[in-house]
Parts: structure tokens; sequence; C-alpha cells
């Protein structure tokens, strides 16, 4: 005994639609003729326009054949095993820019004249910022050339190891 509330719950408004074509398998049905234009599509649908389709004038169809135009060829995604190396080599960059930030900040300046004193300061943050800046402009200015990706940004965590840091002495 099922009332018609609960029968609701298994459908959908329209689904009594005489238009509406399934695109399961086996569902093929033809549509009413008002509901399909010249070519047999659905009106109202986005047309795909076949090589011997009737077209306005000036127009033409392109792409191969079939009338399917052919979509641009994008960036390839990056595998599961190289999205994993790019988060390492990313966590090694940040723990770079940490470390030349506490072995730059054991430095004393011992600079008296302003204009060293500001080139030694400018000298630091630039040190601080390097793996940073170097990571980001590998990643960015090598798009479409993984090797060279890859080559930049392991030479970068070779160079921009923070000796400060790790010698632990506060300077070279």
């Amino acid at each position: 005994m099922t009332s018609s509330r609960d029968d609701d719950a298994l459908g959908w408004a329209g689904d009594d639609d005489p238009t509406l074509v399934s695109g399961g398998p086996g569902s093929e049905r033809a549509l009413p003729p008002a509901a399909a234009d010249s070519v047999g599509r659905p009106a109202g649908a986005d047309a795909v326009v076949e090589p011997g389709d009737d077209l306005p004038e000036g127009w033409a169809v392109t792409g191969s054949p079939g009338g399917y135009v052919d979509a641009p060829a994008g960036p390839t995604p990056m595998s599961s095993t190289a999205l994993l190396a790019l988060g390492v080599l990313a966590g090694v960059y940040l723990l770079y820019t940490i470390g030349w930030f506490i072995g730059v900040g054991r430095i004393d300046n011992p600079l008296n004249d302003p204009l060293a004193q500001f080139m030694f300061s400018l000298g630091t943050w630039l040190a601080i910022a390097a793996p940073a800046v170097w990571f980001a402009s590998s990643y960015w200015l090598t798009r479409g050339k993984p090797r060279l990706r890859w080559t930049w940004l392991i030479l970068g965590v070779v160079l921009l190891a923070p000796l400060p840091f790790i010698a632990g002495t506060g300077g070279l």
C-alpha cells in the first residue's frame, strides 16, 4: 500500500515529457516530429554541424571528419609521482627559506657606513627570499618543459643551501 507521496520520491517532475531522451543503452526512442529539426536533432539543442548540412552563407565546417572540432592540445597534467616530488622540493625550498632566515639572523653587521649597512641588510633579505624566488621563477618560466624544470629545481636545491644555518657559525 503506497501513497502517491511515496511514488513522488521515485520520480522527477517532467519524467513523462515526450521529448525526453534518456542516454542509457537500449533507450533510444524516436522523438516526435515537432520536437526535432529537419536534420533530426532535438529542437533547441546545441547542434553539431555535419559537412552535408545547409549552412548560412560565409560559414564553413572545419575540424576533423564528422564535423567535430579538434580540441586544442593543452598541457598534460603531472603524474602522481611528479606531483609528489614537486611537493617535496617545495618543502625543501620552504625549509631553505627558514634556514636562511635563522642563519642570517645570527650574523652581526660589523659595518658603520650607512650605505654599507643598507647594502648588508638588503643582501640578507635577498638571501632569505632567494629560495622562494628561485622555486617560483623556475616553475613559472619552464612551463611545458618538464625536463628543464626539474633540472633548474634540483640545481637550486644544490646552490641555495643555507650555509650559515648548516655551519652553525653565523657566517662563512
